[in-house]
């Protein structure tokens, strides 16, 4: 007994040890960078700088109470910890954005964005007041088009520029790069790319009232929504398939001597690990819907998400993804169902700008309580197969309530949600079932 006491107590009590490797190709731990760099004078400082700043696939807001965590075990030097960051439960990452927004709330743009834009009563027919390209500019991309009646043609070539890194990467010192390169297949198409993501926004946008609606064509085919641009492209000749897709989310988008720096954010699951007291901690995954357009006139790459900037939209997919991060097509949607999907993604971004107009005073965009990039994924994925399998969600179903949109209401409030309530416990068989996907 004694000896089996002491084999269970082993088993329970041996402090966990991140493994390092195996590694995917030219990549390195975040903590490997860090025991190099940050004895360097003011490099901490400037990473966090650079971590503050809204990435692309940010998979949660860099509170202050996280970049506080974050400082705390670089200069405590635990390399253990810093791989596994932040490790919280969602309940202990919930109240950390609720501070956060309350003091974005206070700030000073924030309540100028909110006076340009004074909102609308919910349910409304229309809005209270004509709202410009120029504020809308801050919800959605639009490119070259206004709010105005227009026929375009895709028959010609897009004359947008070609893709360029400026702005998106930045030299931070000691080796250390933040921001993705070209991706080799995708960056040649932008021009393609950023001209439909341009006109699918604006297509999504003939749903908001007041405006008169853009009308593109293409050969003898029209189209004034987003899924009639899509069945419009595969009558002339174009292949589409729409793709789930699901990646590790990179909250650091960092380069070390050339080599990618992993840097997942972790979240514990309180699913215990069999054999010991810790539970599970699981990368935050990032979710987005995927268009692969190819044809005689129209080869391009869009996706849909709605990101930490706030902005529910179609945008371009240039940049090269670091290996880590994987990916994975949770399904494929093909014909009909490629076209259904883009109705719904359209749905989902008038509906998220009937709450930016009607809510402007929420912080982030309403990025957190309106949801995350998962969220309007997860809602149309329950649609389309009758499961969903992202976590987290943390859209605040009651604030879906404008009559406008009931059908992307329902879609919503039918996903689970990872907030305070903990409706999901973490704990379930259904959960165990979602979160290892």
């Amino acid at each position: 007994m004694s000896i089996l006491l002491a084999l269970f107590g082993c088993r329970s009590d041996a402090p966990y040890v991140v493994p390092e490797e195996p590694m995917p190709a030219n990549t390195v731990m975040l903590s490997q960078m860090m025991r190099e760099l940050s004895a360097t004078p003011g490099f901490t400082d400037a990473m966090l700088a650079q971590l503050d700043k809204n990435g692309k696939k940010g998979p949660a807001l860099m509170t202050p109470a996280l970049v506080k965590r974050l400082r705390e075990l670089i200069l405590g030097k635990d390399w253990q910890g810093l791989d596994r960051f932040p490790g919280w439960t969602m309940q202990a990452i919930n109240p950390t954005v609720r501070v956060a927004g309350r003091v974005v709330a206070k700030d000073q743009s924030v309540t100028d964005l909110a006076a340009q834009h004074p909102g609308m009563q919910v349910g409304s027919e229309s809005t209270k007041s004509a709202v410009t390209k120029s504020q809308i500019k801050d919800y959605i991309d639009l490119g070259e088009y206004a709010l105005e009646a227009e026929k375009v043609s895709l028959d010609a070539p897009s004359k947008l520029p070609s893709f360029t890194t400026d702005g998106l990467v930045s030299e931070l010192g000691g080796g250390v790069v933040r921001g993705d390169g070209a991706n080799p297949t995708l960056a040649p198409m932008h021009a393609e790319s950023q001209r439909l993501a341009d006109l699918l926004n604006r297509l999504s946008l003939n749903g908001l009232s007041d405006y008169a609606p853009v009308t593109v064509a293409i050969e003898s085919q029209s189209a004034k929504t987003p899924q009639e641009l899509v069945k419009a492209l595969m009558t002339t000749g174009h292949t589409v398939v729409v793709a789930d897709a699901r990646y590790f989310a990179n909250f650091g988008h960092f380069h070390y001597k050339g080599q990618d720096v992993m840097m997942p954010f972790w979240v514990d699951s309180q699913i215990r690990v069999p054999g010991t007291r810790r539970s599970l901690l699981v990368p935050v995954s990032h979710a987005e819907y995927e268009w692969e357009v190819r044809g005689p006139k129209v080869n391009a790459n869009v996706s849909w998400y709605f990101g930490i900037d706030g902005k529910a939209e179609f945008r371009t997919m240039d940049t090269q993804d670091q290996s880590w991060v994987l990916g994975r097509h949770a399904h494929e949607y093909r014909d009909a169902d490629a076209v259904e999907v883009t109705r719904l993604v359209g749905k989902m971004s008038i509906a998220y700008m009937h709450q930016h107009l009607a809510r402007p005073e929420l912080p982030f965009g309403g990025y957190y309580p309106l949801g995350v990039c998962q969220d309007g994924v997860a809602a149309i994925e329950r649609k389309m197969t009758g499961k969903d399998t992202l976590f987290p969600n943390t859209a605040d179903g009651a604030l879906f309530d404008d009559r406008r949109d009931a059908e992307v209401n329902e879609l919503i409030k039918a996903i689970p949600k990872d907030r305070e309530e903990g409706c999901r416990s973490l704990r379930g068989s259904s959960v165990r079932c979602r979160l290892l996907i």
